[in-house]
């Protein structure tokens, strides 16, 4: 018997059972390296994304091929079936690479520190 390869991916099995469109073409999109906001990356995905599809499971077929290195590394190595909703993704995701998200001082924060 033959091993389900999506058993070991973060995706779900109903998620991976997603088909993408016919002569689908990934958006153009820079790969997140885990250097800038993620809140940030999440957005142009989403910009992206919408402008060809609103079908989210699609949305999560794709999101890790806007991933570099480091972050795709990350993403692989979720737990398996552990993302079932894009709110689980983009929340883990902030999570992982909240320290890259930009610090906005203001006067407050200044005579805190």
């Amino acid at each position: 018997m033959i091993a389900n390869p999506s058993r070991k991916y973060p995706l779900t099995d109903d998620i991976m059972a997603t088909k993408l469109p016919p002569n689908w073409k990934n958006p153009i999109l820079d790969r997140y390296d885990g250097s800038t906001d993620p809140e940030e990356h999440i957005d142009a995905c989403v910009a992206q994304l919408t402008l060809y599809t609103i079908d989210g499971n699609i949305y999560y077929m794709v999101f890790p091929t806007f991933l570099k290195r480091p972050t795709l590394n990350w993403f692989t190595r979720l737990p398996p079936q552990s993302i079932d909703s894009f709110e689980t993704l983009v929340a883990k995701f902030g999570v992982q690479f909240a320290t890259s998200k930009p610090h906005h001082m203001t006067s407050i924060v200044l005579v805190n520190i």
